[in-house]
């Protein structure tokens, strides 16, 4: 069983223990205003980011987000240091528990995404498009926009964000799910490392 599908079923049991218990209401979670304050500095108001490389968080699933906090917390998953900024992700994480991580995850999931408006190459875009429903698209639905696949947004991501995030795939330092390895180093080895770039104006491209 790969990691990513050990957190998922952790996450989700936490969020069924909770919404069973306090129907809804996290009482152990920290004060939700403080912790999204936190969020705000790098992801931006309601979750929508206006740095190249900070992804933006609003509308996500609470599953992804929780998961995504734990993986980060575990230190399994890679944290790019943003200019001018002191902290890395692993260390934002560091202090929340699994309350808070959970009640950031039903607030992030009530804000409405709003795409990072960039520049793009249309041609990029274009054959980006098609290695996306070739490879992508079972599990990142409607071009990678809907947050029901429980796989996060990649549409409309800012483009610094989508180059270091699949960059951290293709190189190995970010771990896989068994059947996302298989279909990313089958399109590494038949579309080579143009592909990586070609998906990032795509998602780019969905303004």
């Amino acid at each position: 069983m790969s990691q990513r599908i050990n957190y998922r079923f952790v996450i989700s049991s936490l969020i069924a223990t909770y919404l069973l218990v306090f129907s809804g209401s996290l009482v152990y979670a920290a004060d939700i205003n403080k912790l999204v304050k936190v969020c705000t500095d790098c992801h931006g108001e309601n979750g929508n980011s206006k740095i190249i490389n900070s992804p933006s968080i609003a509308g996500m699933s609470t599953e992804y987000f929780a998961e995504t906090m734990q993986e980060y917390k575990d230190k399994t998953r890679p944290a790019e240091k943003l200019k001018n900024k002191k902290k890395t992700m692993k260390d934002v994480v560091k202090k929340l528990s699994d309350a808070d991580m959970v009640a950031l995850g039903e607030y992030y999931t009530k804000q409405k995404f709003i795409p990072f408006k960039q520049d793009f190459d249309a041609g990029k875009a274009k054959a980006g498009k098609k290695l996306h429903r070739k490879y992508c698209d079972k599990c990142h639905t409607e071009g990678g926009s809907s947050a029901e696949d429980d796989a996060g947004i990649l549409a409309g991501q800012p483009s610094g964000y989508l180059k270091y995030s699949l960059g951290s795939l293709a190189s190995g330092k970010r771990e896989m799910g068994e059947k996302m390895a298989k279909k990313f180093k089958k399109m590494q080895k038949k579309e080579g490392d143009a592909a990586i770039d070609k998906l990032v104006h795509y998602y780019a491209s969905q303004q």
